[in-house]
């Protein structure tokens, strides 16, 4: 438990915010939900689209980014009653994926990867698909969002690679007012720590922030960010934030058990 006056935390996260909040009372914290992921939005129509365009051709290599991309093409191929040979289709083909969900869902599927992100983040899997591909031409099934997708096609056709790129689902901008609110209580060192989820937070935070510069130096000063793993500790110190704590295992568990050792060995 945390020692005295219960320390205010942030929680940046929308999915499992709940669950997060409870974690934090567990040690003594004081929750306070700021939620900044935006709402998620399936494309369904886009979904279905693309299910037949993976069936139909002929790819490579799939690349899989997101759990949420792959149920989501998954229930795509349910409704337009394809998904035995959506299964087949991924079960032939050289697959390529990061993140724990997606290789919970490929498990599911008695599905395996040829090429694994060893640290769930992206960068790791384009360099090891740099070493697969081998200069030669391929022709790739890239699953993604509206985050980063332009980045990532346009890297893996510097690899030589001919994309077409599936965007299953998107996340719509979350509240201003709801980011104004965090980006104060920040500034103003309100609160102790923020706990960031995604790297979509994040960006999120930073990009509609009205000062960045204070934003950092509060972080970097007085106020704790809080990663859950790799990718998210990543996105942060890409805006200059040079202290963030971490848990070795990227679980939410694991992450507040991690704050709470922080704070009180380094918070009076």
């Amino acid at each position: 438990m945390m020692e005295k006056e219960a320390k205010r935390i942030g929680i940046a996260a929308s999915r499992r915010s709940d669950e997060i909040a409870a974690l934090v009372k567990k040690i003594g914290g004081t929750p306070i939900v700021f939620s900044i992921q935006g709402e998620q939005i399936l494309n369904n129509e886009t979904s279905e689209h693309d299910v037949f365009e993976l069936i139909d051709n002929a790819f490579d290599f799939v690349v899989l980014t997101t759990g949420i991309g792959a149920s989501t093409l998954e229930e795509a191929s349910l409704r337009v009653s394809r998904f035995p040979e959506f299964i087949s289709k991924l079960s032939s083909i050289p697959l390529a994926i990061r993140g724990s969900k997606t290789e919970k869902w490929l498990k599911r599927h008695s599905l395996d990867a040829k090429v694994v992100s060893t640290d769930g983040t992206m960068q790791n899997l384009l360099y090891s698909l740099q070493s697969v591909i081998g200069g030669n031409s391929k022709t790739v099934f890239l699953q993604t969002y509206n985050e980063d997708d332009i980045v990532l096609k346009e890297k893996l056709e510097n690899l030589g690679c001919n994309v077409y790129m599936s965007k299953p689902y998107r996340y719509r901008n979350p509240d201003k007012e709801t980011i104004a609110k965090l980006e104060s209580n920040i500034v103003e060192q309100n609160l102790e720590a923020v706990i960031f989820t995604s790297k979509t937070q994040v960006k999120n935070l930073f990009q509609m922030a009205s000062d960045t510069a204070l934003l950092t130096e509060a972080f970097n000063k007085h106020v704790t960010a809080v990663a859950v793993g790799k990718v998210t500790a990543n996105q942060l110190n890409q805006y200059g934030v040079s202290r963030v704590v971490q848990p070795a295992n990227q679980k939410m568990g694991a992450m507040v058990i991690e704050l709470r050792d922080y704070l009180l060995k380094n918070t009076n």
